[in-house]
C-alpha cells in the first residue's frame, strides 16, 4: 500500500464572506484521532495499523504572497517521495497551488470535485485568487485534463459560461444519482468542499446552501473510484459555526475514507 501524508493548510485569507477555515486543521485532526471512534475505513484497512499515515502538521503559512509557493512545494515533495498528500484546509483557494504541486510530479490529472459552488469565477471582488476562483485558475493553466463537479446548486450565468469555456462536467444536485456520476479514471484528485453537503449534515461552514448531498451520498460516489488517487483535500470547515463538532467529525470521516482510497 502507498503511504499517505496529511498536511494542514491554515489559511482563509481568500475567503469572500466569513473568516474561520484557517482554524480547521486542528479540529479535523482531533476528530480523526478521537476516542469517540476508531481508525477503520469502510473498505476494511485501518489507518496506522494497515495504512501508513504521516501527519506532517500544518505548513507555516503567514497569509502572504509566499504561501502559494510553500503549499506547492510541500505537495510536490510529498508526491516526489511517493506519498499521497491529503490536505486539510483552509479555504478552497488552496486547491490551486496544491494542483500545481501535484502536476509538477504527475502531470495534468483528473479532478472529482464536490461542492455547492463551481468555484469557476474569473475573479470575485477583484480577487483572482478568491476561494470562488480556484478551478478557473486550474483549468486555464492546464493542470487538469478533466473536471467533474458534483452537488452544484448555485450555477449563475458567469460560471455557466466558464464551465462551457473549460469543458467542465457538472452534475447539478437536482439531478443527482450516485450511480450516474461520471467518475474519471486515475490519476485522480478529489476535492471536497464541505458546503457541498446539506447544512443539516455539515452546519460548520461559512456558506450554508440548503438542498445538498448527504454524507452517505458523497461516500457512495467515492466508493466508485477505481483509478489511483494522487491527492485530495477537505476544505471550508469553519469551526466558529460548527455545532458540537458535527462538521469536524464529518470532515474526519471523509479524510479517513480518502486515506483508504489513496492507499490502494
Amino acid at each position: 500500500m502507498r503511504s499517505v501524508r496529511l498536511i494542514g493548510l491554515p489559511t482563509d485569507i481568500n475567503s469572500s464572506f466569513l473568516r474561520g477555515p484557517a482554524g480547521a486543521p486542528a479540529h479535523i485532526r482531533a476528530a480523526l484521532f478521537s476516542d469517540m471512534g476508531n481508525l477503520a475505513t469502510e473498505r476494511g484497512p485501518e489507518l496506522v495499523a494497515d495504512i501508513a499515515v504521516e501527519d506532517s502538521g500544518d505548513l507555516p503559512l503567514d497569509e502572504s504572497a509566499a504561501d502559494d509557493a510553500r503549499i506547492e512545494e510541500a505537495v510536490r515533495c510529498a508526491c516526489a517521495e511517493g506519498a499521497v498528500p491529503i490536505l486539510l484546509g483552509g479555504d478552497h483557494a488552496i486547491t490551486y497551488p496544491v494542483l500545481r504541486g501535484i502536476a509538477a510530479v504527475h502531470g495534468p490529472v483528473n479532478i472529482l470535485h464536490f461542492d455547492a459552488h463551481p468555484d469557476l469565477y474569473d475573479e470575485l471582488g477583484g480577487n483572482r485568487r478568491s476561494h470562488a476562483s480556484p478551478f478557473a485558475r486550474i483549468m486555464e493553466e492546464g493542470l487538469a485534463t478533466r473536471l467533474v463537479q458534483v452537488g452544484i446548486r448555485t450555477l449563475n450565468a458567469h460560471q455557466r459560461e466558464q464551465a462551457r469555456r473549460f469543458g467542465v462536467e457538472i452534475v447539478p444536485m437536482r439531478d443527482f444519482s450516485a450511480g450516474a456520476v461520471p467518475v474519471p479514471p486515475g490519476p485522480l484528485y478529489a476535492s471536497i468542499d464541505l458546503d457541498g453537503l446539506d447544512p443539516a449534515c455539515a452546519p460548520g461552514v461559512s456558506h450554508h446552501e440548503p438542498g445538498g448531498l448527504t454524507v452517505r451520498q458523497l461516500l457512495d460516489v467515492l466508493a466508485r473510484v477505481r483509478g489511483p488517487l494522487v491527492g485530495a483535500d477537505v476544505v471550508e470547515l469553519n469551526p466558529d459555526r460548527d455545532i458540537n463538532g458535527m462538521t469536524a467529525a464529518v470532515a474526519a470521516k471523509l479524510v479517513k475514507e480518502l486515506c483508504g482510497l489513496a492507499a490502494g
